[in-house]
């Protein structure tokens, strides 16, 4: 990779037309979740910043956030390796493997220092001095610590790397921690979900991409822009919650009819995720949309939640804290009082009506 191309560049030696380039501009910046009004500042760095080397490292996982990244489709997995970055380590789809690809790895560290994104997929056992997590050879902390020691940035893809994820369950035998927790003093963003969406990978990438830095995040690394709502604030069925109208088993009458999961396990009022705003497989469904409670995949202790379907002991809400029995019961004051307020209004007008015939009279 001797030249770096800009994404307008990639346009233009593929003889796609200008208004192509503008409408991926634009379709960038929705991804992204950025005003509109920054459309102007995104067509500048696409036609001007050179596309990031990346390099994608792989410790203790299970490569589901592979998958889920090869899914993405706005924009398509493809485009984004293709065209927007340029991948120079991953084991998954690599074309080349082994020494080889460990050898290539090693000139783009040395060659682009303080330049590449280093994404990391899988938590970091520790234990033994990491004989857990093997990599050409060596144990994975290693080949970790020296990657991130040029990186420009690092994006910790899934629970795993984020927070440790299943390896890091109790009894965590093998002493799995996040990424964070071995490399310090670089750039760190947190993409948290057993898998993550892929919306949410590719968007973070292309963030990095256009604007050649990390998207604002929260106090707990994760992009503002995909972790600022809770996936409560977002679920369809909420209007079911705040009437009182629960599923009490997942074979009753509520299941069936789509009602609020809250009471068999659902931890959506504590879940930050875009589930509920982006969905899976280009917006066709997620979790709850299908029937079943969300288990707050990206939070840090997930794993630990033993049952999974244990109810929360209360619902954090504007004010006040609320079980979903107050929830229910408020919702059926509320109707109550509705019906006498309605009724009040009723005879006061009913009075006024006699008062007036009376006075025609």
């Amino acid at each position: 990779m001797e030249k770096r191309d800009s994404l307008w560049d990639i346009f233009q030696k593929k003889n796609l037309s200008r208004r192509s380039f503008l409408k991926a501009c634009v379709a960038i910046t929705g991804i992204m979740g950025l005003s509109p009004t920054m459309i102007p500042q995104v067509v500048d760095a696409a036609e001007n910043r050179p596309l990031p080397p990346v390099l994608w490292l792989h410790g203790h996982e299970c490569t589901g956030c592979d998958e889920a990244f090869l899914r993405s489709q706005t924009p398509l997995a493809s485009d984004v390796l293709l065209n927007m970055i340029s991948l120079e380590e991953m084991e998954v789809i690599g074309a080349a493997a082994g020494e080889q690809l460990e050898h290539h790895a090693a000139e783009i560290m040395k060659k682009y220092t303080g330049q590449y994104l280093l994404l990391i997929e899988g938590a970091v056992p520790v234990a033994e001095d990491g004989i857990y997590c093997m990599v050409g050879g060596r144990p994975f902390s290693e080949s970790l610590k020296e990657a991130a020691k040029g990186a420009a940035a690092v994006v910790n893809v899934g629970s795993c790397a984020a927070w440790g994820g299943i390896q890091a369950a109790k009894p965590n035998p093998t002493q799995s921690v996040a990424v964070s927790k071995v490399i310090s003093g670089k750039p760190i963003v947190n993409i948290p979900g057993c898998p993550p969406i892929p919306e949410v990978i590719t968007g973070v990438i292309m963030h990095y991409v256009v604007f050649g830095q990390i998207p604002p995040l929260d106090s707990k690394n994760r992009p503002k822009q995909f972790f600022g709502n809770r996936i409560h604030d977002t679920c369809y069925r909420r209007a079911f919650f705040d009437s009182g109208m629960f599923v009490e088993k997942f074979d009753d009458i509520g299941s069936k009819a789509g009602w609020c999961l809250y009471k068999v396990g659902c931890r959506g009022p504590e879940a930050y995720n875009s589930c509920g705003n982006l969905r899976w497989w280009n917006g066709l469904s997620y979790p709850i949309q299908s029937g079943a409670p969300c288990v707050a995949c990206a939070a840090d202790d997930f794993w630990d939640n033993d049952p999974f379907f244990q109810r929360l002991p209360n619902i954090p809400v504007p004010n006040t804290i609320a079980t979903a029995d107050k929830v229910g019961m408020v919702a059926a004051g509320a109707v109550t009082a509705g019906v006498v307020a309605h009724g009040i209004a009723s005879a006061i007008q009913h009075k006024k009506h006699q008062q007036k015939e009376h006075k025609d009279d």
